[in-house]
């Protein structure tokens, strides 16, 4: 029972880590999984890549509204990329 205890645990755990959401590339309902990204949130992410591809972190929080370090420090810490990065104040 233990070991079957341990091995759920394990394999939720690899989810997680596995768990990347990309600015570039993320459908409305993977922007809404990330804590803090609603659907109005999705909307103008999704607007904005409209008009070309987020560059980089700085290039994201420029065009999204709402969205400085600190709110892409905790996106980030949830799986968020953009362009395959991570966020780095």
């Amino acid at each position: 029972m233990l070991k079957k205890i341990i091995l759920t645990a394990a394999l939720c755990i690899a989810r997680l880590a596995w768990a990347e959401v990309d600015a570039n590339l993320a459908s409305v309902a993977e922007l809404d999984s990330i804590k803090g990204i609603g659907p109005g949130m999705s909307r103008q992410i999704l607007a904005q890549r409209d008009s070309g591809k987020f560059k980089d972190w700085a290039d994201f929080m420029a065009r999204v509204p709402g969205v400085k370090a600190k709110t892409a420090a905790k996106f980030s810490a949830q799986g968020m990329t953009v362009d395959g990065k991570a966020f780095t104040p």
